[in-house]
């Protein structure tokens, strides 16, 4: 199979850790080896969050003293792919050697009208207490919303409409690679009056990028990997239950929170809906168990999966479709 995997953030820096590459480097190392056997028996492209990353380095840029201004976020954007990608790509090749493996920057194209740029919804960065939000607030100009028991910082995000590069992706997947893109949603740009490319501040959602990704390659599945087993609804109540199998209307029909599982949710049905093709929301753990249809909320266009023989065979124009 052709499987798009979203990896999030917090898989590479989980909430409460010290952002140091160290730790960054051994969660990277676990994270592929629970994606390794998948990458040695299918067409893995591999997108990955940067919320944790970029917030750091929009920190450490807005406290040095030598810039006259703070880098501009689709430039930390750039940074944390070549960064994470970097850490991806050596131990995805320590994992698989004699397979190819690439890593490279993307570019997502979103539109200047989108209303997101005035409502800014995508968390990055650390935790803060309600005090230390609110000073940053006042102090930086900030806009700061509470995620769970803390406060953390959001930006604009934007729709993704086309990842830039779809074509070297393509390309690479041909010749056997597997392919680290579209990190933390992708560098976010949009075309001036010349139609020319210009990066934008904002942070586009990796999970939805994934999804126009996943569609845009005729991929078969896509997963997306976060820190809990599955959807939950009841959450943190003593009536909290997994979603196994779902459509993606009855996914929507939950209601489920912007800032958390809301758009892994939009990116999954989206995907379905658009593709009548399979996707996939758990834990990152379980990848293997995933793909199998024995853990995970799988969603279809009818709510049914029994493991990778429900996805039919490509016919020859399938193949051919794949190979432009």
């Amino acid at each position: 199979m052709r499987i798009v995997i979203a990896l999030g953030g917090n898989a590479l820096l989980k909430r409460g850790e010290k952002p140091d590459a160290s730790t960054q480097i051994a969660n990277v190392e676990t994270a592929v080896t629970a994606l390794a056997p998948l990458a040695a028996q299918h067409e893995i492209i591999l997108t990955h969050g940067n919320g944790p990353q970029v917030g750091v380095l929009a920190l450490q840029s807005a406290n040095d003293p030598k810039l006259s201004q703070p880098y501009p976020f689709d430039t930390l954007g750039a940074q944390t792919q070549g960064m994470i990608g970097y850490w991806l790509l050596q131990s995805l090749q320590n994992h698989l050697p004699g397979r190819h493996v690439a890593s490279i920057v993307n570019q997502t194209l979103v539109l200047a009208g989108d209303p997101a740029f005035e409502n800014p919804t995508k968390f990055i960065g650390e935790v803060y207490s309600k005090e230390e939000a609110d000073r940053f607030a006042a102090e930086r100009g900030w806009t700061m919303k509470a995620d769970g028991g803390h406060f953390r910082r959001v930006v604009g995000s934007p729709f993704p409409q086309r990842v830039i590069e779809t074509r070297l992706v393509r390309a690479l997947i041909h010749d056997g690679a597997v392919v680290v893109c579209a990190g933390g949603g992708g560098v976010p740009v949009v075309r001036n009056a010349q139609g020319k490319l210009e990066g934008v501040e904002a942070v586009v959602d990796k999970d939805l990028t994934a999804s126009v990704l996943a569609e845009a390659l005729d991929a078969d599945f896509l997963m997306i990997l976060t820190d809990v087993p599955a959807v939950l609804v009841d959450y943190g109540t003593p009536e909290q239950r997994e979603i196994n199998r779902a459509t993606p209307a009855s996914l929507r029909g939950l209601g489920l929170p912007a800032g958390s599982m809301g758009p892994k949710v939009e990116a999954a049905s989206r995907f379905v809906e658009l593709t009548g093709d399979t996707a996939a929301i758990g834990r990152l753990a379980d990848a293997e168990k995933i793909v199998a249809g024995t853990a995970g909320t799988i969603i279809t266009p009818g709510g049914n999966y029994g493991g990778p023989g429900d996805i039919p065979v490509p016919t020859p124009r399938d193949t051919r479709v794949r190979e432009d």
